[in-house]
């Protein structure tokens, strides 16, 4: 696959390989997975090709069967075949058997959660160190380390090109499109989100539109911690007969197994002094690009400050696309870590910090994000009150930026592009 550009799930995946029987590659449609996994396959079963589906239908177990690593893709379109490989791996431990990739996850799970014997792995659209604008110069994993490492490195990636990425979307396939075909591409892939994912996710949908419209209320929560309640509320507006909460709620859970929807959720350590802490999700769809598309800006509306919030209060849309963009690179880096992504908020809102890094141990990384190139004390005024609430246990505070330097302030916070931060 000449064309393949390696990704930062491709060392996870190797690594895993080593040690583990089965692997169950999972994420949006389009992010890659299918290319993924084959390089590594020894034997193909590709289940949304309609011939080998309806074999599989009738004979579950011939999925097993192939030189290693077996490639079921899209497995969720026949469930069983999952206890087939559960069994198959009850039988043979050895590494390396069968890779397992799917666009959903069934309605329902399988007879057995495959706990032990299947190991999911998340692939995210491309973060923006696997776009190849520039060299990263500053390692997650080194400030994870807590060896709080000089920063250094320059970027040209200024906020016109920022722009431009948050547009282009993250998926392989658009990469490189002229902008009126990547616009209607992703135009095409929301209606198909629409029209037949969710439908072939087990959820009837009565009124399409209905759906389109909290899609696009849920885009213009983006980095927010809106309630529910009120995405409801924004997109039945005008509305004399608005749908029922609980007909709502299938529709955020027929978006989250098709991961459309990615939020990021609320941190609540195990050990902590903190008190008063939110629970809310941060709204985040899989690509800042899909929220651009549902909410009808291009390059030129975001740099002019347009584009629907739910709220003024909520800020410009390109600050929540920009955090969006952080938060898909961060997440893709923090998981090849084997660290885990929160935010967190304090009830009311007094302390927000926007993203927590957190190590199995509890120690973190703590982020903050800012669509601009310089920083000042107010922008860093939460990092500060969390280390002096947390101590040692503060790993590194950064602040991601859309600048031309790495560096570190006097007061010992990074400040770092997001074009120079990498694995």
């Amino acid at each position: 696959m000449p064309d393949y550009r390696r990704r930062v799930v491709d060392s996870e995946l190797d690594e895993l390989l080593t040690g583990l029987p089965a692997i169950a590659l999972e994420g949006p449609k389009g992010v890659g997975k299918t290319a993924t996994a084959a390089l590594r396959a020894g034997t193909q079963h590709r289940l949304d090709d309609p011939g080998i589906a309806a074999i599989m239908a009738a004979d579950p177990s011939r999925a097993t069967s192939g030189t290693a690593p077996v490639l079921i893709d899209e497995w969720q379109r026949i469930p069983t075949v999952w206890d087939f490989v559960r069994r198959a791996v009850d039988e043979d431990p050895s590494p390396g058997r069968f890779l397992m990739t799917g666009s959903a996850a069934p309605d329902g799970p399988p007879t057995h959660s495959g706990a032990g014997r299947i190991v999911r792995l998340r692939m995210r659209p491309l973060a923006l160190c696997e776009r190849g604008l520039v060299e990263p110069t500053v390692p997650l994993s080194e400030l994870l380390a807590g060896r709080r490492p000089a920063l250094g490195g320059r970027s040209d990636v200024d906020l016109e090109a920022y722009v431009d990425e948050i547009v282009a979307s993250g998926l392989p396939g658009l990469r490189g499109l002229p902008a009126r075909a990547s616009r209607a591409a992703l135009d095409g892939y929301l209606e198909r989100v629409v029209d037949r994912d969710i439908p072939e996710s087990g959820v009837e949908l009565r009124r399409p539109a209905t759906l389109r419209r909290w899609l696009t209320a849920y885009a213009a929560a983006t980095a927010t911690t809106t309630s529910w309640e009120r995405i409801r509320a924004a997109a039945t507006a005008g509305e004399e007969e608005k749908p029922a909460r609980s007909t709502t709620i299938p529709y955020r859970e027929a978006l989250e197994r098709i991961w459309i929807l990615d939020p990021v959720e609320a941190w609540h350590p195990s050990r902590s002094r903190l008190r008063r802490l939110g629970s809310a999700p941060r709204h985040h769809l899989a690509d800042p690009a899909f929220v651009a598309r549902l909410l009808g800006v291009d390059r030129d509306a975001l740099l002019r400050g347009e584009g629907e919030r739910l709220s003024a209060s909520d800020g410009v849309l390109l600050g929540a696309l920009f955090e969006s963009l952080v938060t898909l690179s961060v997440r893709v880096l923090a998981q090849a870590a084997e660290a885990r992504t929160a935010h967190l908020r304090l009830h009311g809102g007094q302390r927000e910090v926007d993203l927590i890094v957190e190590r199995g141990d509890g120690a973190v990384l703590a982020i903050e994000v800012k669509l601009a190139a310089t920083v000042d004390d107010t922008d860093v005024r939460h990092l500060r009150w969390l280390r002096d609430e947390l101590g040692d246990r503060v790993l590194d505070t950064l602040v991601i930026t859309t600048g031309p330097a790495a560096y570190r302030r006097q007061d010992g916070i990074g400040v770092v592009p997001l074009a120079l931060l990498g694995p």
